[in-house]
């Protein structure tokens, strides 16, 4: 009899088992969340009230990649209705011979806001092809911001918008970024590693710095440890923080990387309302 009930319990176990990794490879990834936040930015001017940032990142299209799934997150970005959209790079993995470039092309031209696309590079950009996925990105119409800003306004008022390049590739340059920022109004840094923000934040130039890299651990199981996650990730995993008077926001990202499942951890599209101070 106790061998019979090892014997069981041996087989639920097996079988949990595969249903998770079914789950976390066919259905977690699939299973796309919204998350929308209201955030009140010390410097915001009131005209910029309510101005609506959606942030996606970490595509990381390969051969695996569905057009089909490209077309849903673009329709789901354009309904939450964004002034602008910011992608915090990783657009594909590893190899530029798995990469359709037409499909990343027509799913990024899908991208609607009236004042553009922004993006920056992550480090698997660089691992794959970093000129291919620039050329991408301007045959899509995005403007990339490599350690660079611009400036949007409304009236007289305006909102600064930057982005650094990759920080792990040893490409980011804040003092350049810093010397073409004006020295007023809210400004919003794109950077793909989050444990960046110790950095901007001790510049005390930005308001909200938008990140990805860490895909929130992608694979998140209770009581088997921590989550493994990349380098410039570890303190500012996901979700919302607030770094050195300075808003910090790590999106889980949409695709996935080594192993292809998540769990626990769903992939995510950021819907950011921006409020003045006592908006």
């Amino acid at each position: 009899m106790p061998e019979r009930g090892r014997a069981r319990r041996l087989a639920a176990a097996a079988l949990l088992g595969a249903g998770g990794l079914l789950y976390a490879r066919e259905v977690e990834p699939r299973r796309l969340e919204v998350v929308r936040l209201g955030l009140a930015l010390p410097r915001l001017a009131p005209e910029f009230d309510g101005y609506r940032v959606v942030q996606i990142g970490d595509l990381h299209l390969d051969d695996w990649s569905k057009p089909a799934r490209l077309r849903r997150v673009a329709r789901m970005v354009n309904a939450e209705r964004p002034d602008l959209i910011a992608v915090t790079g990783d657009f594909a993995s590893y190899s530029p011979r798995r990469l359709d470039t037409q499909t990343l092309v027509g799913a990024l031209r899908d991208l609607s806001a009236p004042d553009g696309v922004v993006a920056v590079l992550g480090n698997h950009d660089y691992l794959t092809d970093a000129k291919l996925i620039r050329r991408c990105i301007r045959e899509a119409g995005l403007t990339e911001l490599v350690n660079d800003a611009l400036t949007l306004r409304r009236g007289g008022a305006e909102l600064h918008v930057a982005g650094i390049d990759d920080v792990m590739e040893g490409r980011s340059r804040l003092d350049l970024v810093l010397r073409k920022l004006p020295e007023n109004g809210a400004a919003i840094l794109l950077a793909h590693e989050p444990d960046f923000a110790d950095v901007a934040a001790a510049t005390g130039r930005f308001d909200l710095q938008l990140s990805g890299h860490s895909h929130g651990g992608q694979v998140r199981v209770p009581l088997l440890g921590k989550a493994v996650l990349p380098p410039f990730s570890q303190r500012y995993t996901r979700g919302l923080h607030e770094v050195g008077g300075m808003l910090l926001y790590t999106n889980r990202g949409l695709g996935t990387v080594h192993a292809r499942l998540r769990f626990g951890c769903r992939p995510e599209i950021t819907a950011l309302t921006l409020r003045p101070p006592q908006a």
